[in-house]
């Protein structure tokens, strides 16, 4: 006769939580800390995150800059000036220890100085008009995904309106007929809320497609029937179940949408329609330039420079936030 087996089970010893190498227990982690992980391990995207944040820091501090190390950006440096052709004295547009880019041709003012007091316009214009697009675009693209029907056929066709509208075109045509003065604005005040308004205006649609095709995945998910059969009403549901998980998508657009912004800013300071001279803005400057280049590239390449740096930085800190914010990545 064969012996009876021995059950095991009995004697076995409860099971230990597993152990990392160094004797310490494997804890899980939050969505949050998986995203700070995988964006700390894209050097690109942290150092366009870094260079974006020093051009934010050098706009917010640009007297302190200027004082430090420039000269008033409306000041007239003639003295630096060669008489007889109205072009910087010295090698590469007048470069000096004084002058760090140099001095403008014909004017003698400061290049470093107009280039720091340029990207308070820049970028306080791109940060304010994509807020507008992102407020905007949000809550009508998940009210056209959240009650579909009429509702999301009309969202759908303004947003088609609006997408095939010509901008530039409606920007420069609204520019010329401003008033001076206008709702307490003056001067640069009115051209910069003008340029807010309208890119802000019309780059919603871009993010109200986005969020209305989110939201339509997301409406059909269980937490939002549990929240539904429980009498939640359609604002708790569309603010309090949708909105918390559509902000990482909104996120990713915002960044990607405020170097457009820049470089439609750019383009309408580049044609006349943007802030006025005195005040400085890296397009004027390129305007400013096209009459001098020939004679002094200095004066193209240091606001073009400053430009493609500044789109860079913002597109590889996007395309890096969307990696690390995106749940089916592999990285």
């Amino acid at each position: 006769m064969t012996a009876p087996l021995h059950d095991t089970t009995a004697d076995a010893a409860p099971t230990a939580p597993p152990e990392t190498g160094g004797g310490r227990k494997i804890e899980g982690r939050s969505l949050k800390q998986i995203a700070w992980h995988r964006l700390k391990q894209d050097k690109v995207a942290l150092a366009g995150g870094v260079t974006v944040l020093l051009l934010v820091l050098v706009a917010v501090f640009a007297p302190l800059i200027v004082s430090l190390l420039g000269h008033p950006p409306n000041d007239f440096h003639q003295e630096k000036l060669d008489p007889l052709t109205n072009l910087p004295q010295g090698s590469w547009g007048g470069v000096s220890g004084d002058y760090l880019f140099g001095v403008e041709p014909n004017k003698g003012r400061d290049v470093f100085s107009r280039i720091v007091y340029g990207a308070r316009i820049s970028l306080l214009v791109a940060f304010l008009a994509a807020v507008v697009a992102v407020v905007l675009g949000t809550l009508f693209g998940i009210m056209a995904g959240y009650f579909g029907g009429w509702v999301d056929s009309l969202i759908s066709r303004v947003m088609d309106v609006l997408l095939s509208f010509p901008q530039l075109l409606f920007i420069i045509s609204l520019v010329s007929v401003l008033p001076d003065d206008l709702l307490g604005l003056t001067g640069t005040g009115v051209r910069v809320a003008v340029l807010v308004l309208v890119i802000g205006f019309f780059g919603w649609p871009y993010v109200g497609r986005i969020v209305r095709g989110q939201t339509l995945s997301l409406r059909e998910r269980e937490y939002v029937e549990a929240a539904r059969s429980l009498g939640g009403g359609s604002r708790y549901i569309l603010f309090k179940e949708l909105l918390p998980n559509l902000v990482a998508p909104i996120l990713v657009y915002a960044t990607l949408m405020i170097p457009t912004n820049i470089l439609t800013e750019a383009a309408l300071s580049f044609l006349g329609a943007g802030v006025r001279p005195p005040t400085a803005s890296w397009g004027g400057m390129l305007r400013d330039a096209l009459q001098t280049y020939e004679h002094d590239p200095m004066f193209m390449v240091f606001p073009g420079a400053t430009i493609f740096i500044t789109v860079l930085a913002f597109n590889l800190f996007g395309d890096g936030l969307r990696d690390a914010l995106d749940p089916k990545g592999t990285r």
